[in-house]
């Protein structure tokens, strides 16, 4: 978390001086406007057609697993592209993009299944 809070925030002012010494203050700002603008309508778009699918999946009976963390992924791409900056948006876009979800997804799956077969997390069935 100190990682999170400490060095991001000091990378992105690093980048924004980098990049407004280059092409300008106003272009800079410009650019995190559209990147925001731009990346909150992808994340819109891509999380609508995962609900829609979410949706149909559970009128047919299927569990939703996988289509609740691409959703919970987008969720996330969202975020970051709203947060300002370059790193962080270069982070959001890497998220929208269909095959890099699908192989965070199943890395994701594979580590909460070691941490859970590990002892870490009870699961309780009723």
């Amino acid at each position: 978390m100190f990682l999170l809070f400490s060095v991001i925030p000091v990378l992105e002012i690093y980048l924004f001086v980098l990049v407004g010494e280059r092409i300008g203050a106003l272009n800079t700002i410009g650019i995190v406007i559209l990147t925001a603008i731009g990346g909150a309508w992808l994340a819109r778009s891509q999380g609508t057609l995962v609900l829609s699918r979410i949706r149909s999946n559970l009128a047919a009976g299927i569990p939703p697993g996988e289509d609740m963390l691409e959703g919970a992924l987008i969720l996330v791409a969202g975020l970051v592209l709203l947060t300002p900056g370059f790193f962080t948006d270069a982070i959001g876009f890497v998220l929208l993009i269909p095959a890099t979800r699908a192989r965070l997804r199943v890395w994701l799956g594979r580590k909460f299944r070691e941490w859970t077969a590990g002892g870490k997390v009870t699961i309780i069935r009723r």
